[in-house]
């Protein structure tokens, strides 16, 4: 499989016509493939709830566009903004286990997100309200 253009521009069509403003392409080979493995197109407007992750590292590399990854403590309380951008040279990190985090979108984006283990939906615990 070839991750080209076409593809990119397809899926962030997807994200735009989407309710949530986001489209995800799974890069796993096959259903016994035990990791995380996606292209995630997240247009300007969409909601990603400050969430964690228990048990696992997130990598996230910006593949087109750009977009800022937003860290809070454990009151909620904003910690860091990094700011992912090709064009200028800032490619990814590795989000460490169990930091809150969420993302702002400023312009039309792709991102690759890769995290250990099979998909599980985050669990209410791992989600702040604030």
């Amino acid at each position: 499989m070839e991750l080209n253009k076409e593809l990119l521009n397809g899926l962030l069509k997807q994200a735009s016509e989407s309710e949530r403003l986001r489209a995800a392409y799974d890069l796993r080979t096959s259903n016994n493939d035990g990791s995380q493995r996606m292209l995630n197109a997240l247009q300007p407007g969409t909601i990603v709830p400050i969430h964690r992750h228990p048990t696992t590292v997130e990598t996230v590399i910006i593949v087109k566009g750009a977009v800022t990854e937003v860290y809070f403590d454990n009151e909620g309380k904003e910690t860091n903004r990094i700011v992912l951008d090709a064009a200028k040279g800032s490619y990814g990190l590795q989000i460490p286990v169990g930091q809150w985090h969420t993302v702002e979108v400023a312009e039309p984006c792709v991102i690759l997100e890769i995290k250990d283990g099979v998909y599980a939906p985050v669990a209410p615990e791992d989600m702040m309200n604030i």
